[in-house]
């Protein structure tokens, strides 16, 4: 790439400090060239707050804020959900985001005309690979500029002194500078205390957590929810019909209240190193958990199992960056064959950082109390089993006598 071809720079923008200062460092570094900033809303709310004026003001031509919550909730959370896909129990919230952002972020430099796209994430992080594996799909030639990986900036302690070298606003100080993603699946929480895996997170510090309380601070009461869901997507809660979008928000306000879906993680990172974050997943928390146990009405044995093997495959590739795939678009296919009848209504019980199974119903439900009943019944021969047993155990037997004869020898 030669930076004196770089007119025009689409940055995915933010507001966090990573990005703030990176739009004065491309003008200095790229022959004061054009910066377009670009923000996808995925849901982080009040952070979107005085952005327009932040960008223009430290030297962005203009600001895009795009709305993709109806897009990221329909198109990427709910597949994940229907997949049952975790990654080393994290819920993607990160990892699901980074793909309908950079999306968007190409769509743009290609109206704009841009001559390369810029991103703030560290040569440390997952999201580099996130961003930049999107856009090879999308804008296979477009030159990609990473900072991190140019700059001469070493931590988030350099990249404050430059701040307040360049009168960049900052929202965040040197003692409250966590690492944070957020948007309307969840909240992430990196460095600081949390760095050394022998401290505990300070879910009880007022502040700390954003989107609940620590289940200490939960009521003392239960709180109930149903959901009802039709081909594995959640259609209403609590009896009223709404988007999966608004079905999310509202599990966020009623797990954030009980205390639901904090999730404290030593993972293993794409590029090789474990890193230790805490995790604020209310609503997704619920969400899993509903969907997982309508399935085990309405899921036979073999599907269900294999399912759950494919699920960690599915994670793995939304957590690698690589949702744009054919092997991510065939596990897709494969999970959407498996919801046909994932179809009816769950009850839990939210208390103080658990949830209860409340009761399940399906009418395509294949769990028959009449067949598993310890009472009597009059549709399984009990009697049956013996010949099971002794076929399904024939191997065993043979292996056991081949044994002992060679034992003997």
């Amino acid at each position: 790439m030669n930076k004196s071809d770089i007119k025009k720079v689409v940055l995915a923008y933010s507001g966090g400090l990573d990005t703030s200062i990176i739009i004065p460092w491309l003008k200095e570094n790229y022959n004061n060239c054009e910066v377009i900033a670009v923000s996808g809303n995925v849901g982080q709310a009040d952070e979107l707050e005085g952005l327009e004026e932040k960008a223009l003001k430290t030297g962005a031509s203009k600001l895009y804020v795009e709305d993709l919550t109806d897009e990221f909730v329909d198109d990427f959370v709910i597949p994940a959900v229907k997949a049952g896909a975790k990654y080393e129990d994290y819920m993607l919230g990160t990892s699901l985001a980074r793909p309908v952002i950079a999306k968007r972020l190409a769509e743009i430099a290609i109206a704009e005309g841009a001559d390369a796209i810029c991103h703030g994430c560290t040569g440390k992080g997952n999201d580099q690979v996130r961003f930049e594996l999107t856009l090879k799909h999308f804008v296979p030639d477009m030159p990609i500029i990473a900072p991190w990986r140019e700059w001469s900036i070493k931590s988030r302690e350099e990249e404050i002194d430059f701040a307040e070298a360049h009168h960049v606003p900052l929202k965040i100080n040197r003692e409250t500078n966590y690492s944070k993603d957020k948007n309307l699946w969840h909240l992430s929480h990196e460095g600081l205390d949390l760095e050394d895996a022998g401290n505990e997170p300070q879910y009880e510090k007022k502040g700390f957590l954003e989107m609940g309380v620590s289940p200490i601070d939960a009521p003392d009461e239960p709180t109930y929810v149903t959901i009802d869901f039709v081909q594995g997507v959640p259609v209403a809660l609590d009896g009223v019909k709404m988007s999966a979008k608004e079905l999310i928000l509202r599990l966020n306000e009623l797990g954030g209240k009980n205390g639901i879906g904090l999730l404290d993680i030593v993972e293993n990172r794409l590029v090789g190193m474990k890193c230790r974050g805490v995790y604020e997943t209310p609503g997704g928390t619920i969400l899993y958990a509903a969907h997982d146990y309508l399935e085990t009405l309405c899921l036979d044995k073999l599907t269900m199992h294999k399912k759950q093997e494919l699920a960690i495959t599915f994670a793995e590739l939304v957590y690698d960056g690589q949702w744009y795939t054919p092997l991510r678009e065939a596990l897709s296919a494969f999970v959407d064959k498996t919801q046909e009848h994932v179809t009816g209504t769950v009850k839990l019980k939210l208390y103080k950082g658990n949830i209860i199974k409340a009761g399940a119903w399906s009418d395509w439900s294949l769990y028959s109390e009449e067949i598993a009943t310890f009472g009597e019944d009059h549709v399984y021969n009990q009697a049956d089993s013996a010949g099971f047993i002794s076929l399904f155990g024939l191997p065993i037997k043979v292996q056991a006598k081949v044994d002992a004869k060679n034992a003997g020898k």
